[in-house]
């Protein structure tokens, strides 16, 4: 989901890139041999921005899974954790109301 949600603004980005490139050729008041330099040196800045996006998203999305992991093993620690007092709380209830039992009788 997040990846799509990434991917997506990326290419939106390089949609609006094209976009003003075209405006800026066909109103550039410089020679064509300039503007295919500055179309050349934008495009390359671009396709880095684009990178470092991907590589930045590439490791948010690597550090999500990884705190989703520890977050897991938490609740299922926790989990355990809660069943073990609950059996061992269950077990000393039984114990008390049989002992109790026994000293009515």
């Amino acid at each position: 989901m997040v990846e799509k949600i990434l991917f997506l603004k990326a290419g939106y980005l390089l949609v609006g890139l094209s976009i003003g490139s075209l405006i800026g050729i066909l109103f550039a008041p410089k020679s064509g041999k300039e503007t295919r330099t500055y179309l050349v040196r934008k495009a390359k800045e671009g396709t880095e921005f684009a990178q470092e996006q991907r590589e930045r998203a590439e490791d948010l999305i690597k550090r999500a899974k990884e705190v989703v992991t520890e977050k897991k093993y938490q609740i299922t620690t926790a989990m355990e954790v809660g069943r073990e007092a609950y059996a061992r709380e269950k077990s000393n209830a039984q114990r008390r109301n049989e002992g109790s039992v026994s000293r009515s009788l």
